[in-house]
């Protein structure tokens, strides 16, 4: 076969590298923006575990380049860090806390960078979590 002038086997070989280098950056592109959240169910809450240690409740949505929390929820000691003692972080000891009751007044959304997300979990309708928020949204 006879190849054009202007294709020769070095240029063929360079188109070649570099629709392949283009598939492998556009798959790469794919999994990392859709992988999570193929599995998050939107309509339920979710546990999120930031690279902080701290982890938030509510309903996440990817976005570009992070992910949205609505309807956040985290907990909160209840005993003052100084008087925290060998039952420290039992379950009595905490509360749950809605975002938006701050003294500083924010919204009641976050956008996490990816890159401090460490897990998400996805809450069971009967976690105590979730029960506790539908405790305090009935009682709103």
């Amino acid at each position: 076969m006879r190849i054009p002038m202007f294709l020769t086997e070095s240029r063929q070989r360079w188109i070649a590298t570099l629709i392949l280098s283009a598939l492998i950056l556009g798959g790469l592109f794919v999994y990392t923006f859709t992988a999570l959240p193929s599995v998050i169910n939107g309509n339920s809450y979710q546990a999120v575990f930031l690279t902080n240690g701290q982890v938030y409740f509510g309903k996440l949505v990817s976005t570009r380049g992070s992910y949205k929390l609505t309807d956040v929820y985290y907990l909160q000691s209840k005993q003052p860090v100084q008087s925290q003692g060998a039952d420290a972080g039992a379950e009595g000891d905490m509360a749950l806390i809605k975002l938006g009751k701050e003294l500083h007044g924010p919204e009641d959304w976050m956008l996490i960078n990816r890159q401090h997300v460490v897990f998400v979990e996805q809450l069971k309708g009967d976690s105590r979590v979730v029960q506790a928020i539908n405790k305090a949204k009935a009682g709103n």
